[in-house]
């Protein structure tokens, strides 16, 4: 594409001009398939909806469903109308989940009926909200737009590459989640950066099968897929027993993946694909989130004849900012080459350090984020002296490759969900027996890494490890709490009172 257009919406009319008939979008919940003009009728069925309901450019919806055609549709139907995108995770608690939508501003709630009870106990909380729409199906909640609604499809209104398109919510350091705010250009950016390293064409098909409410499913298998005028495969979930047979059937080219995937798909087919299955047409497999562990690839790779492409990179550089490239330069335990930002290793002065050192890893490019909603002094603080600070320690090779080996900060990656301590132990302090708490994330075969907490009691009180489990599992997401909970007499300090979770770590080692 010599032209990158100023918008998304531009850029799905390019490929429904160039190849209108061509197949984009694929439902592999019901075999519902959209060529590029029939998924552009759809979205813009969609868009008059949320139109008729006040949305106009610049208002946030928010989104919360499940994989499917209707996430991806609505994704677009906002863009449109220049509306900001809001995925939720869906695997969030009552609390966390009013937050994010209070946060953002979101005008307007898309929802999937199997949410609906969720939204219903905390509705009177959402006072910015306008309206909530059941959208279980596109073609139910557009009925009445589907006959003579083309002449009340509002025109594509100016949307310039610096207007917001997307605001996603990342775990913060100080407890509560930070709306990442993307732009139009950056999300064109990125799907041009992993279409182009990655070599992707219009025969290539790629499976969605990691959350929509993660970027990685939207940048690197939905919008690398537009961009390159291929194809998308919606999976509602990951399933290890069905995963084959799926890409066989729709002769799946690159799928988007985490490790305890794989981890998973070696366990369940520990002989190879099933006899019989067609996938001679699968190129690689994407990875990211953590990085693969050595043997889990290399048997991957054995057992499947899959390449396995590692990758790097966070919700706020749209997705992805490095990839291993995809033939015989790939460098295992290596998260790759920048594929079209800029990226340093930096000390705590951030002077830029000689190759081999561990450093901070900072980056720069059209793919970074525009900033955090309504707080600038997270922003600020991020992007100091002109580069975005990931908070990941690393360093280069002397041929470029980056190797990431751990986090300044303290975030647990449990199945490429990443998550804060601070989160949960903001949690555990609410507890009435609780004196002091921290959360650490300790080694897990199957999902990286999972949550532990260490407990000191406020005197004469008392708790069971499983009433502690529960407590916070009314309050957070099931992926964020303990599984295991560890009671003692003091947590150790540092000289200014800071707790070393670090020291926890390996109080937890000799424990085991």
């Amino acid at each position: 594409m010599r032209n990158n257009p100023r918008n998304i919406p531009a850029l799905l009319s390019q490929r429904v001009n160039a190849a209108p008939d061509k197949i984009f979008l694929l439902s592999e919940a019901d075999g519902r398939r959209f060529t590029y003009q029939e998924f552009e009728a759809a979205v813009r069925r969609v868009a008059s909806m949320l139109s008729a309901n006040g949305i106009r450019k610049g208002d946030g919806v928010s989104l919360l469903l499940p994989n499917s055609a209707e996430y991806v549709i609505a994704y677009f139907a906002c863009w449109r109308l220049g509306g900001v995108a809001g995925p939720i995770n869906s695997l969030l608690k009552a609390q966390e989940l009013s937050y994010v939508i209070s946060n953002s501003e979101a005008k307007l709630l898309l929802v999937n009926s199997e949410y609906s009870p969720l939204v219903d106990e905390i509705r009177n909380e959402l006072t910015t909200l306008q309206a909530v729409i059941t959208f279980d199906s596109e073609a139910e909640a557009t009925r009445k737009f589907a006959d003579d609604g083309a002449s009340r499809v509002p025109p594509v209104p100016e949307i310039n590459s610096e207007d917001e398109a997307i605001i996603i919510y990342t775990s913060g350091t100080t407890g509560k989640p930070k709306g990442c705010l993307l732009t139009h250009g950056n999300v064109i950016a990125n799907a041009k950066q992993i279409s182009n390293w990655l070599g992707f064409t219009e025969r290539d098909r790629l499976l969605s099968v990691m959350p929509l409410f993660h970027m990685n499913a939207v940048s690197v298998t939905t919008m690398a897929a537009l961009y390159a005028g291929g194809s998308t495969v919606v999976s509602p979930k990951f399933s290890a027993s069905r995963f084959w047979q799926v890409i066989s059937d729709y002769q799946i080219t690159s799928f988007g993946s985490v490790a305890t995937m794989l981890s998973m798909l070696l366990s369940t087919y520990p002989k190879g694909v099933p006899e019989g299955l067609r996938t001679d047409q699968l190129r690689f497999a994407m990875c990211g989130s953590a990085p693969v562990p050595a043997e889990v690839l290399k048997r991957f790779e054995e057992t499947f004849q899959c390449l396995v492409v590692e990758g790097y990179g966070l919700s706020e550089s749209t997705c992805r900012s490095t990839f291993n490239p995809p033939d015989e330069r790939r460098r295992p335990g290596s998260c790759g080459l920048p594929i079209g930002n800029e990226m340093r290793v930096v000390d705590e002065e951030d002077r830029e350090v000689p190759d081999g050192t561990l450093g901070e890893i900072v980056l720069r490019g059209e793919n970074i984020l525009k900033g955090y909603h309504k707080n600038p002094e997270a922003t600020s603080v991020a992007f100091r002296n002109g580069w975005f600070h990931t908070g990941d320690v690393g360093y280069r090779d002397a041929d470029g490759f980056y190797y990431i080996v751990d986090r300044k900060s303290d975030m647990i990656i449990r199945g490429g969900e990443n998550i804060y301590p601070r989160e949960i132990d903001e949690v555990l302090y609410q507890h009435p027996a609780i004196a002091t708490a921290a959360a650490i994330g300790v080694p897990d075969p199957l999902y990286g890494e999972e949550v532990a907490a260490f407990i000191v009691f406020k005197p004469g009180t008392e708790a069971t490890e499983e009433e502690i489990i529960a407590f916070c599992s009314a309050r957070l997401a099931d992926y964020k709490c303990p599984k295991t909970v560890r009671f003692v007499e003091e947590i150790p300090k540092g000289p200014t009172g800071k707790l070393l979770k670090r020291e926890l770590v390996k109080k937890f080692a000799r424990s085991k």
